[in-house]
C-alpha cells in the first residue's frame, strides 16, 4: 500500500479529519486497531456519560442526534461515531495495529500486525486509553488483592460485598466511586481536595470558559475562571445522587500499600480487597519511538500539530498539546481542519 496520508487511529480525532479530507484530493486511509467502529469509547465503563448534551458534543458536520437524558450514554456516542463514519464513507481498515513508525528518503513506513505500508504524511490519532498512568505508591506491587486502572474498568457487579479502594479525585475517579459505592464498602483516596462544580455547569459550560481564556491569552488579556476550573468534577445525575448520600465526604490521602490493604497518611490501616486506580493517562505514542522519541508520558513535541522536526507527521487530539480542547468531540474539529490544510500544502509542495 502506497498512499498520500495515513491516519492511525479511527477515534473521534480521526473522523474529524476524515470529514475534511473529503474536500480534497488526497488519497488516504484509516489503519484501526480495534475491531470495531467506535475509537476508544468500546472501552470505557458501562455507565459513562458525556458532561455536555448531544447539541454541544459533535464532530464537524452532523450534529449528535438528540440523548434520551441530558447527557449522552457511553452506547449513544458509540452509536453516534459508528454512524459518522458510515455516513462519510470514511476509508478505515481493522483490525490493523500499527506497531512502529519509520522514515526514509521522504516516505513513512509503517510496521503494522497485517505488514508494512508506505505514506508521504502521516497523522497519528491514537488518543490516550492505551497508555495509563499508575502513580508509584510506596509497596503497591505487594498487593495480593486485585487492582485495575479505570481504561479497563466496566461495571462494579464483580465487587459485591468488597472493600474496595479509589484512588484519584477527578471526574472517572467520582464517577466510578458513585456507582461501587451503591454494592462494596468504598474508600476514597485523594491527592488533592476535590472540587465540585455546580449543578448547572456542565462540560458545554466549561469548554465556553476555556474557549474565552484561550482568546484572551491569544490577545494578551486576562480572563478570571477560577471559579470554572476545568479539572473540577461535574455533577452528573450519578454523581449528584452519591454526592446526596454523602459518598464523598471523608476524602483522604494515601501514604503506602501492603500486601492486604492500605495506610493513609495519618498513619491509620485499611484492609482492602480491590484497588482501582483512577489516576489518568499518558499519551498512547509508543509506536512513534523509533522515529521521534517520545517523553515519559509519550508527549511528542509540537508545533500545533505538526511534529517538529519531522516534516510529514502530525498528531491529532492527544489534549492540550496538539491544540485548545482537542481532545473534546466539540473541541476537535478545529485542529483536525487545520491540520488537513497543512497536509494538502505539504503535498502540494
Amino acid at each position: 500500500m502506497n498512499k498520500d496520508l495515513i491516519i492511525i487511529g479511527a477515534g473521534q480525532s480521526a473522523l474529524a479529519c476524515a470529514y475534511y479530507l473529503r474536500r480534497t484530493d488526497i488519497d488516504y486511509t484509516i489503519l484501526d486497531a480495534s475491531q470495531q467502529c467506535g475509537g476508544s469509547w468500546n472501552k470505557y465503563w458501562d455507565s459513562l456519560t458525556l458532561f455536555s448534551p448531544a447539541k454541544h458534543s459533535s464532530l464537524p458536520g452532523w450534529f449528535m442526534p438528540p440523548s434520551k437524558d441530558r447527557y449522552p450514554t457511553r452506547e449513544e456516542v458509540i452509536d453516534y461515531l459508528c454512524k459518522y463514519e458510515k455516513k462519510y464513507n470514511v476509508p478505515v481498515e481493522r483490525p490493523v495495529k500499527v506497531e512502529s513508525l519509520h522514515k526514509e528518503n521522504g516516505i513513512f513506513t509503517l510496521k503494522t500486525s497485517t505488514g508494512n505500508v508506505q505514506s508521504r504524511t502521516v497523522i497519528s490519532a491514537t488518543g490516550t486509553l492505551r497508555n495509563p498512568h499508575i502513580p508509584n505508591v510506596p509497596g503497591k506491587e505487594k498487593f495480593n488483592g486485585k487492582q485495575i486502572h479505570s481504561a479497563y474498568y466496566q461495571n462494579p457487579n464483580s465487587l459485591a460485598g468488597k472493600k474496595v479502594l479509589i484512588v484519584g479525585e477527578g471526574n472517572s475517579g467520582a464517577q466510578i466511586l458513585a456507582e461501587v459505592s451503591k454494592i462494596a464498602e468504598t474508600y476514597w483516596a485523594t491527592k488533592n481536595s476535590p472540587d465540585f462544580l455546580p449543578d448547572d455547569v456542565d462540560g458545554h459550560v466549561l469548554f465556553d470558559v476555556a474557549s474565552a481564556k484561550y482568546y484572551a491569552k491569544q490577545k494578551g488579556e486576562h480572563f478570571d475562571s477560577s471559579q470554572y476550573n476545568l479539572g473540577n468534577i461535574v455533577m452528573v445525575p450519578s454523581v449528584k445522587e452519591a454526592h446526596e448520600r454523602g459518598v464523598y465526604e471523608n476524602p483522604k490521602q494515601l501514604k503506602s500499600i501492603s500486601e492486604n490493604g492500605f495506610f493513609w497518611t495519618d498513619g491509620s490501616f485499611q484492609e482492602i480487597d480491590v484497588i482501582i486506580w483512577c489516576t489518568g493517562f499518558g499519551y498512547a505514542t509508543q509506536h512513534l519511538k523509533p522515529l521521534v522519541k517520545p517523553d515519559q508520558k509519550g508527549k511528542v513535541e509540537t508545533e500545533k500539530t505538526r511534529a517538529i522536526n519531522h516534516p510529514g507527521l502530525w498528531l491529532v487530539g492527544y489534549g492540550g498539546f496538539t491544540g485548545f480542547a482537542s481532545a473534546t468531540l466539540i473541541g476537535v474539529g478545529r485542529t483536525a481542519k487545520q491540520t488537513v490544510k497543512e497536509v494538502e500544502e505539504y503535498l502540494d509542495s
